[in-house]
């Protein structure tokens, strides 16, 4: 069972840091170098990165580690460290993945009378690194699969353009409002606007009416109707070539509906996620 703060000791080769289990975070872990450095790690001939948005990139170098959560003994497990921390004011971050135990339990609150539970398939990013990238549910958009992540330690539901555009034909979607900051990871801020869908998306125990819009991220969003007057002279809209990669289309849940919900349960067997939600 994860505390709803999700913090936790855990020892890398002898050293115990205090770490975040986060159900949004990728299934190899991300240390910081310190971290890193501490425990005596050396980055090895795998790096990763990850990307947000068409020109920001993180990146960082790999190693194998023995980890240990509590009295567990240690197991060789690969880890992913960059200079710039995941998550503030934590040594790193270990997605559901990345714990050994077949279902991990996330406790947001207590439950409550009159929650319903809801069961969703659990896939990884595919591709031949996909088993480092997050656990996500699937839920069926305009026919097609869109991969949902849980993310209760940031504000804000989130989409990035294509889940967004695909969302708006589904739901009736509306741009308004000027586009703000958002932060995503390791302290990356992206522009933002909000969307109204004029039909509310039910998914499972949630229904969602309005969210955030990375409006650059993975597509562009000039497709969907603003509801404002005029275009925010803020927002530069890309445009890309070739076909839409429907699989890069991400919609993230953050606290402003998981406030809902009790327990985000990640079943690796079953190969499902369960959302208990009033």
């Amino acid at each position: 069972m994860i505390a709803p703060d999700g913090l936790e000791p855990v020892t890398i080769n002898g050293i115990t840091r205090t770490i975040r289990v986060d159900p949004g975070a990728p299934a190899m872990p991300i240390i910081t170098r310190d971290y890193a450095d501490a425990a005596g790690m050396k980055a090895g001939m795998f790096g990763f990165a990850m990307g947000f948005g068409p020109k920001v990139m993180v990146s960082g170098g790999t190693a194998v580690a023995r980890v240990a959560f509590g009295k567990v003994e240690p197991a060789k497990l690969r880890i992913g460290f960059t200079p710039k921390p995941y998550a503030v004011n934590v040594a790193g971050v270990f997605g559901p993945a990345s714990l050994a135990a077949p279902v991990i339990r996330f406790r947001l609150r207590e439950p409550v009378a009159g929650e319903r539970t809801t069961s969703f398939p659990m896939v990884d990013q595919g591709g031949l690194f996909g088993g480092w990238a997050e656990r996500f549910a699937i839920i069926m958009v305009e026919g097609e699969p869109l991969r949902i992540r849980f993310d209760p330690h940031h504000p804000r539901t989130l989409a990035n353009a294509g889940a967004a555009v695909r969302l708006a034909r589904a739901y009736g979607g509306t741009l308004s409002g000027s586009t703000s900051p958002a932060e995503i990871a390791f302290g990356v801020e992206r522009p933002v606007r909000t969307m109204t869908l004029a039909t509310p998306l039910a998914m499972g125990p949630l229904t969602i009416g309005t969210l955030g819009v990375r409006t650059v991220d993975h597509g562009h969003t000039d497709t969907i109707v603003d509801a404002d007057a005029h275009a925010d002279p803020n927002e530069v809209v890309v445009t890309g070539k070739g076909k839409h990669d429907i699989k890069r289309d991400r919609l993230s849940i953050g606290a402003d509906q998981l406030i809902r919900c009790s327990s985000i349960v990640f079943d690796k067997p079953a190969k499902q996620i369960r959302l208990s939600c009033r």
